[in-house]
């Protein structure tokens, strides 16, 4: 039964906590579902060292390897993006945790080298990619348009968490029973998940219908007339999140592969102690997204805007943390690096959560799944390059730190770059109305 369906069924009062629950309950699910993404992405910057070691790779060899994972990554989000109009986003993250579990597997076996790396890389990026346009797709499903942004900055959260819970754990068990486990781990997990979500995933009320729809019929499911893509893609709003994005994973992929690296040959910590700092800035990343997210529900519980305009808003603080990248690149403190990582660096996540919220504010319900998509599709380049001209820099610089330097200067300028372009055109307001998308109205009262 769907949850519109058994909740039309209740009193008034009564429906509405059940949507409340369903919606909440979903929003979990599927922060566990992000959990298990960015645990999977973990596995391969924790276990760079003995990696390396036991393959004979260099730092190049080792970038190209963690770049395979998005060879597929941007393609999948695009094309996964489009069977949102005729597959149920239920089926479709079944689909993917299942691939992506089993895509971990075969690095258990002694045999498997670098070729069954690279190409488990490759299989598991083709199934991750369409996570998270797909997972807040379904969640908007749940949610009306003001109430938005808390449950998408707790999905983003996941991205933070996998790595905060994953850290220590896959350390441990790295050290313990070696990489190739670390590997196993995750795909397992990611099986326990996919068996959860078969037993309790569900649509939300606010799902458009599947299949094709006229414009009149998309106005009559509350997502407003079909735009055409063109106009959607060329908006100011969805090129300028799609690039702020973009900046952002950058430096997340970055992070996620060379940070326990940079931590061990420039600052001189433990491997161990590399997991404690990773962690600890996942938490940070968390603390600002959760906080962003809070933030923007007090307002709109209130019914009032936030005191500054989305954009800009969110490119003053991409600019302070690209200010606060640029000073990681030149400090030489390690305990100055440290709370670097931890606090105003973990300020560019809070454009992921701008960004999707933005672009589904100016997309109508039945082509949300694929702007978001497209969203992914240029954003997750970043996770192409950044590890492999990471890996580069490193490698062609007259010594590790030197590389390191230039490798964050760069990252330092891609952000700022997105922050001014996020003060200047992301006007999410605006554009809806210049393209005629009304908003989405909650399914019931105020989800709290």
């Amino acid at each position: 039964m769907s949850a519109t369906a058994g909740a039309a069924a209740l009193p008034a009062e009564a429906a509405g906590a059940e949507l409340r629950r369903g919606a909440w309950g979903t929003t979990w699910l599927l922060l566990t579902f992000m959990l298990v993404n960015f645990a999977d992405k973990t596995v391969m910057g924790l276990a760079a060292d003995p990696i390396r070691d036991e393959l004979g790779l260099t730092r190049g060899e080792f970038g190209t390897a963690q770049s395979a994972f998005f060879a597929l990554f941007s393609l999948a989000a695009l094309g996964v993006s489009f069977l949102t109009r005729r597959v149920r986003t239920t089926v479709l993250l079944l689909g993917m945790a299942l691939l992506w579990s089993v895509a971990q597997l075969p690095m258990l076996l002694g045999a498997a080298g670098f070729g069954t790396l690279v190409v488990t890389r490759v299989l598991l990026g083709a199934a991750e990619g369409p996570a998270a346009p797909v997972a807040v797709h379904h969640l908007h499903g749940w949610f009306g348009q003001r109430e938005r942004t808390l449950p998408t900055a707790v999905l983003m959260v996941g991205a933070a968490g996998g790595v905060a819970v994953s850290a220590p754990l896959l350390t441990v068990v790295i050290g313990a029973w070696g990489w190739r486990w670390a590997f196993g781990i995750v795909g397992l997990v990611g099986l326990v998940w996919a068996v959860c979500w078969y037993v309790r995933g569900e649509e939300g009320p606010l799902a458009p219908p599947l299949g094709r729809r006229s414009p009149s019929s998309a106005a009559g499911d509350g997502g407003g007339a079909s735009v055409p893509y063109r106009r959607l893609l060329l908006s100011g709003t969805w090129l300028t999140a799609a690039f702020g994005a973009f900046a952002a994973y950058w430096l997340l992929s970055a992070g996620l592969t060379w940070a326990p690296d940079y931590l061990h040959e420039v600052s001189g910590l433990s491997l161990r102690q590399s997991g404690a700092v990773v962690t600890a800035t996942a938490v940070g990343n968390a603390v600002v997204l959760l906080s962003h997210g809070l933030l923007a529900r007090r307002a709109s519980r209130k019914g009032r805007a936030p005191r500054l305009p989305v954009g800009l808003g969110g490119g003053l603080v991409m600019c302070v943390a690209a200010v606060s990248i640029a000073a990681f690149a030149e400090v030489d403190a390690v305990g100055v690096k440290i709370a670097l990582m931890v606090g105003p660096m973990a300020l560019t996540n809070v454009i992921l959560t701008v960004s999707q919220t933005a672009v589904a504010r100016i997309t109508p319900a039945g082509q949300r799944g694929v702007a978001l998509g497209a969203l992914a599709f240029v954003y997750a380049l970043a996770g192409i390059l950044s590890p492999l001209v990471t890996g580069r820099m490193v490698d062609g610089a007259s010594s590790v730190p030197a590389g390191y330097r230039s490798a964050y200067l760069l990252m330092a300028a891609l952000v700022a770059v997105a922050g001014v372009l996020a003060v200047c055109f992301l006007r999410p307001e605006r554009d809806a109305a210049r393209l005629d998308v009304p908003e989405t109205p909650g399914a019931g009262p105020p989800v709290h």
